[in-house]
């Protein structure tokens, strides 16, 4: 009789996928708990099988008539696999309890199975399923016998204390498998990171310093229209220390995962960060005939990098703009009352108050809805590695109109 098929068994079959097991492969210290369960038990043979989709492996076997390659019964083959149709261990994984068969030409489940008609005329039999932590069944470990028989109770449970070493061993292989791969992808990102850093640290520093060299003589050439080199060269100029900002974004970036920047702290005034962070945005905003406008309360002061922190809050403000329909408001107030405080109100999308935290960090403050063009830029990245080395308490939620509001709170030290 065919055994039924678990209700679970696409996530058992998952399950033993992850496992990676080879029966071909020798498995001497799972040969050796089938050799010790064929003793136990007094039978002839012993074998650790896995049920697959549509068939019946070997892993291990033991017991002094242990087969070399072919096992000759339904209890499952060596290289040559055994229909799962034929597997006695196919039953056995539908329980968390043994299964003993004394005989199975008494058993209507096996006494038409073909290995129990014929050579080599299975009778006896009694599998324990090896069951996963998460309670998956992926095979057995069982003895088998040419006449019936029965095991003391002592012998049944050594057999199911055996299926459970074999399980726990199995499992420790596939825990200690993942962590051998997450350590080399671990290793694989800190090779990347040390790329970016010596990409960005030497070979793109150099072009953009000769990239504004150009620009101080494109001013002088007579080659040129005095207006066109001046015009030319006063954008090419212009331009450049925008770009060394970016690289200093890819840096910080570059660094060593979990790493923080290398603040150089003074005593500054959050107002006037802001205020410059406004006017390097501005030109962004009218572009986009938004408006944008400063409320600076009383002074900020604080320990801070203002390079980095001037760079953070710029990029915060680069982004409010940047996911703003053309036409809208962008507000910045910023105060020293309590704690220095900058908050940041936009009429962007907006968004549910649970899912905009991460847009902080992952490229908009209020991303223009179904528009890809308008990606996440990884820029945020450097950002929130500025906040959280300046200790800055994030707050993000819906404004109280269409949009969204940006809450930064500082320590005064």
């Amino acid at each position: 009789m065919r055994a039924p098929i678990p209700s679970t068994e696409l996530e058992r079959l998952s399950a033993l996928r992850e496992l990676d097991l080879l029966p071909e492969r020798a498995e001497p210290d799972l040969d050796d708990i089938a050799d010790l369960a064929a003793g136990i038990c007094g039978t002839p043979v012993s074998l650790v099988t896995l049920i697959e989709m549509d068939r019946a492996d070997v892993l291990a076997r033991g017991g002094a008539d242990a087969p070399e390659a072919e096992p000759p019964h339904g209890t499952d083959t060596g290289s040559a696999a055994v229909p799962r149709d034929e597997s006695f261990c196919a039953h056995a994984i539908l329980g968390r309890g043994l299964l003993v068969v004394p005989d199975a030409r008494s058993d209507r489940r096996f006494a038409e199975n073909p290995h129990v008609m014929n050579d080599p005329g299975i009778r006896f039999y009694a599998g324990a399923p090896l069951v996963t932590t998460n309670g998956h069944a992926l095979g057995a470990l069982c003895v088998v016998d040419a006449v019936p028989r029965r095991l003391a109770i002592g012998q049944l449970r050594a057999l199911r204390a055996l299926a459970s070493q074999i399980t726990a061993q199995l499992e420790l292989r596939r825990y200690a498998k993942g962590a051998a791969g997450e350590a080399a992808r671990r290793h694989e990102l800190d090779r990347v990171h040390d790329d970016l850093g010596v990409l960005v640290g030497s070979r793109l520093r150099e072009p953009l310093a000769e990239l504004r060299r150009c620009a101080e003589v494109l001013r002088d050439v007579e080659f040129c229209p005095p207006d066109v080199a001046a015009r030319v060269g006063a954008a090419v100029h212009a331009q450049a220390p925008d770009l060394v900002r970016l690289l200093d974004d890819l840096l910080t970036i570059a660094g060593p995962p979990g790493s923080v920047p290398d603040l150089q702290r003074q005593e500054v005034d959050l107002v006037t960060l802001t205020e410059w962070a406004v006017r390097e945005v501005r030109p962004i905003a009218d572009a986009k005939d938004i408006m944008l406008s400063i409320d600076a309360g009383t002074p900020a002061p604080m320990s801070a990098d203002p390079r980095r922190l001037a760079q953070a809050l710029a990029h915060l403000l680069f982004n409010a703009v940047k996911f703003t329909p053309r036409g809208g408001k962008v507000r910045v107030r910023v105060h020293g009352d309590g704690a220095p405080t900058m908050e940041l109100q936009d009429t962007g999308a907006g968004g549910e108050p649970a899912k905009l935290y991460e847009h902080v960090y992952r490229g908009a403050i209020s991303p223009a809805a179904g528009d890809p063009a308008e990606a996440p830029d990884a820029g945020l990245a450097a950002v929130k590695a500025i906040l959280d080395a300046h200790h800055a308490s994030v707050a993000l939620c819906d404004g109280s109109s269409a949009g969204t509001a940006l809450h930064l709170v500082f320590p005064r030290r």
